[in-house]
């Protein structure tokens, strides 16, 4: 029985934009190319805001005449010196892709427009099996001929060598996997059984809705949406609103910014005391420019406001009880792919008589994450957040607008968590979480009655004066 391949295309696919200005360069360090083609500049910037066009593919098309008398040795040699610089542009979330064909047993094939000659040591370094490309013929001395040797691997000629690889391989074509962002690949897309429009141009995008295909963007975890035509990230919008004046209802006092890194990964630990923890966090991230993947139970993204936050802000949905690690795996995936991912240590808010707890109680998932991945950890104290939304309301108090409650954040120094055990971990990390809170955290408070309701969910009907411990079960 055939089995199915994936087939990925390299510009603004794999690649964030284009390959030709890095080819371009090498094959002028090589003296391929004695000079800069006027306007090269403006169309590889055309080609990476809106893709492929008519002309510039009729250009691509003649370069096979203006390659002739070249020598091949020289282009390879040339390619190859450029191959690890575009390994390094290589869309962060395009290898959980890889991983998972290569754990199906599915071969992992370019195929590009781009001549083999130039992706070929690119696609060597990346790991890939197989490339179908458009190829040049070569002479008996080794210079190029100055015809194209086989079909120009575009739209409909892209189709036509895919199958004939897959001939050769025995792949089945109808449950194969296909990746590319033009309008012009769609004969390929719509001849495999598992089309994917990948940060798809204008045409691409309103195609795949059409057809339901699905639409990624392998620069963002899984399920982050975009703005369709611009590319836009829907957090970057969401985060653009996210300003303390968006919260009348409450004061904020931020400091430590400076702590956050500007980019790399960075795991953000935070205490826990409501529901409105996300919105100051996500007021806190605002102001550094980076987005972040919030992780978090599901009971936050159901809330209302604060849930659309979370999940506009690419949140990690944490099912609690059901004994998956999936979400620890998209948080580590997450961080090694240099993104920022934010997370509560507690698990949950405590309640009663463990919410006025000094002792911060944290759980393993902080501590094995960044032991996974050797992520610095950046904590957060947060206090007050209670007060603008307390646990037993079921939303946050919006018309206190004359006199809003005081939240304040504080973001600590990175630490790194390793070589240690995840228990001893942890406790080191809520011991730092907690030196940023207010002197008055860290001291035994015997709370009023009325302080404890408020430390209750709404239609709770137990004695939160027995509440001791930490709930991380349901809540």
């Amino acid at each position: 029985m055939s089995s199915g391949a994936a087939f990925f295309d390299l510009d603004r696919t794999l690649l964030a934009g284009a390959s030709g200005e890095v080819f371009s360069g090498a094959m002028r360090t090589a003296g391929l190319v004695s000079r800069v083609i006027p306007g090269e500049k403006f169309l590889f910037n055309l080609f990476n805001s809106i893709g492929e066009t008519l002309p510039t593919m009729a250009l691509a098309r003649q370069a096979v005449t203006l390659a002739k008398g070249r020598q091949q040795h020289v282009v390879q040699a040339a390619a190859a010196t450029v191959a690890q610089q575009l390994v390094e542009r290589v869309q962060p979330f395009a290898a959980g892709l890889f991983a998972e064909h290569r754990a199906a047993g599915r071969p992992i094939v370019l195929a590009t427009t781009t001549p083999y000659d130039l992706v070929k040591p690119f696609a060597d370094l990346l790991g890939l099996d197989d490339v179908v490309a458009t190829r040049y013929g070569v002479n008996a001395d080794g210079t190029y001929d100055g015809t194209l040797a086989g079909p120009f691997v575009w739209s409909a000629g892209k189709l036509a060598a895919v199958r004939e690889w897959a001939e050769r391989h025995d792949i089945d074509m109808a449950v194969s996997y296909a990746y590319s962002d033009s309008v012009y690949d769609t004969p390929l897309l719509a001849a495999v059984g598992h089309p994917h429009a990948v940060n798809p141009d204008p045409r691409l995008q309103m195609l795949a809705t059409a057809r339901r295909w699905p639409v990624l963007h392998l620069d963002v975890p899984p399920g982050v949406g975009k703005v369709p035509v611009i590319g836009l990230e829907l957090q970057r919008v969401a985060l653009a609103f996210t300003r303390p004046m968006m919260f009348p209802y409450a004061r904020f006092d931020i400091s430590g910014i400076e702590n956050i890194p500007e980019s790399g990964p960075a795991l953000l630990c935070g205490n826990h005391r409501s529901y409105f923890d996300v919105a100051a966090i996500a007021v806190t991230i605002a102001k550094t420019g980076r987005t972040v993947r919030f992780l978090g139970k599901k009971e936050v993204f159901d809330a209302p406001i604060v849930g659309q936050i979370a999940s506009a802000m690419g949140g990690i949905r944490v099912e609690r009880g059901t004994g998956s690690d999936e979400p620890l795996r998209a948080a580590a995936e997450a961080l090694t792919a240099g993104e920022v991912v934010a997370m509560m240590p507690q698990g949950t808010i405590p309640r009663g008589m463990a919410f006025f707890d000094p002792v911060l109680q944290g759980r393993w998932g902080a501590a094995r994450l960044a032991a996974m991945t050797g992520t610095p950890v950046v904590p957060i104290g947060l206090w007050g957040t209670e007060k603008v939304w307390p646990r037993n309301a079921k939303l946050p108090n919006i018309l206190n607008l004359t006199d809003p409650p005081l939240v304040t954040i504080r973001v600590g120094k990175p630490i790194v968590l390793r070589g240690k055990s995840e228990e001893a971990n942890t406790k080191r990390l809520m011991k730092a979480i907690s030196a940023l809170l207010p002197p008055e955290a860290r001291v035994k408070h015997d709370p009023t009655d009325a302080e404890l309701a408020a430390s209750v969910p709404s239609g709770y009907t137990g004695d939160p004066r027995a509440e001791h411990t930490r709930r991380p079960g349901t809540d």
